[in-house]
């Protein structure tokens, strides 16, 4: 028991020292609240002091609440102080680009950083308002930015925020100009942080220079210049933000291009941090997009687009067989490559370890260039080493970088115009995405893919499944011997199976707390029997799904 006395007196002198150096006057509050609550609320306490939200490849990204776990003023202070203390550190000149979205404390924390940049004597430039996370790393590049901050949780749960980093041309170099950064740099702004002393002592000047809606209309019209201006235009779109910031700068884009104005999910249209109309404001959660295919519905839609919040993911569905199918992400992605190669477009096309091999196949046949990399498009962007210029990247999870020139990074705007291009010169000839779709499987097999995902409040518990995969690592699947276990630790806790025909990847997710098995069977199409391939492929998807959940002990 005193044992237990002598944590909780240690814990409550932390938090003590923490609201000491808290600038916020509701945090402080909030702390308070819970520290009036003890000893009753020393499970809560302890969480929030369970250790600092670490600087990643992600950046910073957790729940809004008080305390060094949590995103708040205070965090955001010290996350900004620390960016630009190493961005001194390594010369970088220039100004330092920032964007938000629509969250909860999303344009406190955006203000909050360039405060503290200016305060350092470097120039801030902050987004005319809410805007999509593809705009900002546009504008990192557009600038001449010497880095760039996007305040976002991107599709996380209402609760949540983040701070995402952009490094410029001069510290980025060419392949990661404009694009998120990639280890060593985390590790170097984490120490920065670490070393940042008293908040109170970090000097803030104004709130920089907000940049005016030419830098908004300049994107739209790169956005707008990927798509062919003669190619045909008649395209019935339902679209949804799902209450996030995309709608205006989508719009805007499809109008620039020459197409119709889709049609908006009414109560979702405008930026919403609740997210009230979804339990999860992720298009690929289920229930998420129900909204949209009533709207695409009603309407008569050809084509029905989500963007996740931010809008730098793309989710699409197609009308089939009397109801609305939503593509994967792996789909949309061979799609989008299929329609870029078709135009003639030749370099470099990348996605990642976790998403299916039907690109390595198209591109293999196509004699293209080709790259596998590890999760995430700060690795996508940087593809090959620059040995060719990239064309086209994507990743399963609905991100996709059809003009790496443009946005060097995932962009659910310029993908949605693209995706409507191709279903519009599809619908020119009479025919349909799931038409292409069925043309690809007949030449290269279907490749389809699902993935097991468990999502878990103890991340304690992703470890050890993890631990138990490593154990007893199956040497089979689907009857078939596993040809190939790859472990790609220490550099990523990633585990990779491989049969004649199956492909297994388990990873724990990034950004959220789960659990990940990426499942791809390749089914070949015998006497151009497409329907009957994918019947065989969807059996045998579904029956290694069940063999995997046992594997992780579910």
């Amino acid at each position: 028991m005193a044992a237990d006395t002598t944590d909780l007196d240690e814990l409550r002198e932390r938090a003590l020292r923490w609201l000491d150096d808290d600038p916020d006057p509701a945090s402080r509050d909030e702390l308070r609240a819970v520290l009036d609550g003890l000893p009753g609320s020393a499970p809560e306490l302890a969480d929030r002091f369970a250790g600092p939200l670490t600087f990643g490849t992600a950046g910073l990204r957790g729940p809004l609440r008080a305390g060094p776990n949590g995103m708040n003023l205070a965090v955001v202070t010290q996350a900004a102080a620390g960016l630009v203390a190493w961005l001194a550190q390594q010369g970088g000149t220039g100004p330092l680009v920032i964007g938000y979205d629509a969250r909860h404390g999303s344009r406190a924390f955006a203000e909050r950083t360039a405060q503290v940049a200016t305060g350092a004597g470097r120039p801030a430039l902050v987004l005319p308002r809410p805007l999509p996370t593809p705009v900002l790393a546009y504008a990192v590049r557009h600038l001449g930015g010497v880095a760039g901050v996007m305040v976002t949780a991107s599709h996380n749960p209402p609760q949540d925020n983040g701070y995402k980093v952009y490094l410029g041309a001069q510290l980025g170099g060419e392949l990661g100009a404009g694009a998120q950064i990639v280890p060593p740099a985390d590790a170097g702004i984490e120490a920065a942080i670490r070393a940042v002393g008293p908040l109170a002592k970090v000097p803030l000047g104004p709130a920089g220079e907000v940049l005016g809606d030419d830098l908004v209309a300049a994107y739209v019209e790169r956005a707008a210049a990927v798509v062919d201006p003669a190619g045909p235009r008649d395209l019935k779109v339902a679209y949804t933000p799902l209450h996030g910031v995309g709608a205006t700068v989508l719009t805007a884009a499809f109008a620039r291009a020459g197409f119709p104005t889709p049609g908006v999910v009414p109560d979702q249209a405008e930026p919403d941090p609740a997210f009230p109309t979804v339990n999860f404001p992720n298009p690929e959660e289920p229930g998420a997009v129900d909204k949209l295919v009533a709207l695409a519905d009603s309407t008569g839609a050809d084509l029905a687009i989500a963007n996740d919040p931010d809008a730098d993911r793309c989710a699409v569905a197609v009308p089939e067989g009397g109801t609305w199918r939503m593509l994967r992400g792996d789909e949309v992605g061979a799609l989008l490559a299929d329609h870029l190669m078709r135009r003639g477009v030749t370099g470099l096309y990348a996605t990642t370890i976790v998403s299916s091999s039907l690109l390595r196949a198209m591109c293999t046949a196509r004699n293209l260039p080709y790259d596998e990399t590890l999760t995430g498009f700060k690795w996508i962007v940087r593809g090959g080493g620059g040995s060719q210029p990239l064309v086209f990247g994507y990743e399963e999870a609905l991100g996709y970088c059809v003009a790496p020139e443009h946005v060097r990074d995932k962009d659910g705007i310029t993908a949605a115009l693209t995706v409507a291009e191709l279903a519009a010169g599809l619908k020119a000839g009479g025919r349909t995405l799931t038409d292409r779709l069925d043309e690809l499987a007949a030449e290269f097999g279907v490749h389809h893919t699902d993935q097991l995902s468990v999502r878990v409040d103890d991340l304690r518990l992703i470890a050890q499944m993890m631990t138990r995969l490593r154990a007893a690592t199956p040497t089979s699947l689907l009857g078939h011997p596993v040809t190939e276990a790859s472990d790609l630790m220490p550099g990523a806790d990633v585990v990779i199976l491989r049969t004649d025909t199956a492909r297994v990847v388990i990873r724990p997710s990034g950004t959220e707390p789960k659990l990940k098995a990426y499942l791809e069977v390749v089914e070949p199409v015998a006497d151009g029997d497409v329907p009957a391939a994918r019947a065989r492929a969807t059996a045998a998807v579904a029956a290694l799904r069940t063999e995997v959940a046992t594997v992780l002990g579910l």
